[in-house]
């Protein structure tokens, strides 16, 4: 087969309203807004393990509902609803453990959505996992730092996410 040339890309770029608002005289440099958004952020970073235990407390609540009435979609939705806020949120304030834990725990409750048995030993795992990864020793590690631990909880949930067919249930 002949090595064909491709002509040379042309690059261009759209103008859109963004752009337009972009390039508008005023505002904040770039650099200044993001020294900002850093600085913004470290403010939050102190109020963060308070978030980080308001928001425990709130998915404990719901998945402890759950023990009873596993099929509530209801309270599905709200400990998924407190799970995702943990998943979303840990990486940005530099809790990338708690993210993946929550990242897991979540694909185990949205299973629940569509037929998956709830297991409270699978659920109470990923919960202290959850309460490990915020202390001050494991809260700045990355997943790859607790190789165990993740894949452990990934092997968990690949179980716990398996939805029984109509026959085995």
């Amino acid at each position: 087969m002949a090595n064909k040339q491709f002509p040379e890309a042309t690059v261009f770029y759209a103008d859109n309203r963004f752009d337009r608002l972009a390039r508008r005289p005023g505002g904040v440099a770039p650099d200044q807004a993001i020294k900002q958004a850093e600085a913004h952020l470290e403010e939050l970073h102190a109020d963060f393990a308070d978030w980080i235990d308001n928001e425990l407390t709130q998915l404990t609540a719901a998945l402890t509902q759950l023990e009873t009435t596993p099929t509530d979609v209801e309270t599905i939705d709200r400990a998924f609803h407190s799970c995702a806020h943990l998943r979303d949120v840990g990486g940005t304030m530099g809790f990338e453990l708690v993210t993946f834990v929550a990242a897991n725990l979540c694909d185990i409750i949205d299973a629940l959505k569509i037929g998956a048995v709830y297991d409270k030993d699978t659920v109470t795992c990923h919960m202290d996992a959850l309460k490990l990864a915020k202390t001050e020793r494991f809260r700045h590690l990355r997943p790859d730092q607790v190789p165990e631990m993740t894949s452990g909880l990934r092997r968990i949930g690949e179980i716990a996410s398996i939805v029984p067919n109509e026959g085995e249930k």
